[in-house]
């Protein structure tokens, strides 16, 4: 059976109801018959089994999730004899991120922070494990009633000393395209400051309803952040401080070593922001602005030196004829 209904049977789990459907897999809430205890079954679709990349994937996150005992980190249970591949993980009562932002758009600054502080302490556990999330976005943060938070979904995570779990042709592109830092997009593997500067993307987006840079397609979008700053969050939301923008822009910035180097160190000055010291960033971001409209007037200016030639080529053509 590739779907359960409520009610169906899978080894000892009780299918209660379909939470989610993805292009992998389907998420199921299920009891656990020999425990009582509520959790959540992910079970692969049936063409997903015949994919060796998305077997790996599937392995993967199970595996990781095994390994990570962290309040802020979703509990993969150890696997055990099973019918078919399936993952059993802690069910967690919240809402995701991304419908929390769906719904309310931007959050107050003291939630934002709380939030963030939240995401900080669970990456550090990880990366202090030696493993990076690498697809951190609203998507994949769980968020409860207290805003306590849940890091889940590790199909792409690397733990760095175990190559057994790193698979280089999983994928051409890793992350999600509003998220991915500029060195994934570079092709690089990324590391720990990946995930830091997915977390301040976020961050930018829970302030200010939307992500640093929105282009018309997701190629512009990445190709963007190699080039430019974002916008000051602050030209779109004055309630930030200048302090708290800097935090964002020092999780945002393009080069790995310009970034900070640990979640702990974003978290240190989420928590002490009066002893954060505010660089002077307003020639960087004129000259965005100024790179900007050249990088316009080029392509302008190109567009109108070809429009001869086409003609030229026309006429040539039709000579011809």
């Amino acid at each position: 059976m590739s779907q359960f209904e409520p009610g169906d049977t899978l080894d000892h789990y009780r299918i209660e109801a379909v939470v989610a459907r993805t292009g992998m897999s389907v998420l199921y809430r299920a009891i656990d018959e020999t425990s009582g205890l509520k959790v959540a079954v992910k079970v692969p679709h049936a063409e997903m089994e015949a994919d060796p990349v998305l077997v790996e994937r599937f392995k993967r996150e199970e595996e990781i999730g095994q390994l990570l005992e962290h309040s802020g980190i979703v509990k993969t249970f150890n696997h055990e004899q099973r019918s078919r591949a399936y993952m059993v993980s802690e069910w967690v009562d919240g809402r995701l991120l991304r419908v929390l932002l769906n719904e309310e758009k931007t959050l107050p600054t003291d939630r934002a922070i709380r939030i963030t502080l939240g995401i900080c302490d669970a990456l550090d556990y990880m990366h202090k494990h030696g493993i990076v999330h690498r697809d951190l976005k609203p998507e994949n943060v769980m968020v409860g009633p207290d805003d306590t938070i849940k890091l889940i979904d590790f199909g792409i995570a690397m733990k760095e000393d175990a190559r057994r779990l790193t698979f280089v042709n999983l994928s051409a592109t890793l992350g999600t395209p509003d998220y991915i830092s500029p060195e994934q997009v570079r092709g690089q593997r990324g590391d720990q400051r990946s995930d830091i500067y997915a977390l301040g993307i976020m961050l930018y987006e829970m302030l200010t309803g939307r992500v640093p840079f929105v282009e018309p397609n997701p190629l512009a979008a990445m190709n963007e952040r190699l080039l430019h700053d974002p916008m000051p969050p602050r030209e779109l939301n004055p309630a930030i401080s200048p302090e708290l923008q800097e935090i964002i822009f020092r999780a945002l910035e393009r080069e790995p070593r310009h970034r900070y180097s640990t979640a702990s160190e974003m978290m240190r000055d989420l928590e002490h922001q009066e002893e954060v010291g505010v660089e002077d960033r307003a020639a960087s971001s004129t000259d965005r602005k100024s790179k900007r409209k050249m990088n316009r007037k080029a392509i302008l200016y190109a567009g109108m030196a070809l429009v001869p030639v086409v003609i030229f080529c026309l006429m040539l053509l039709l000579a011809k004829r």
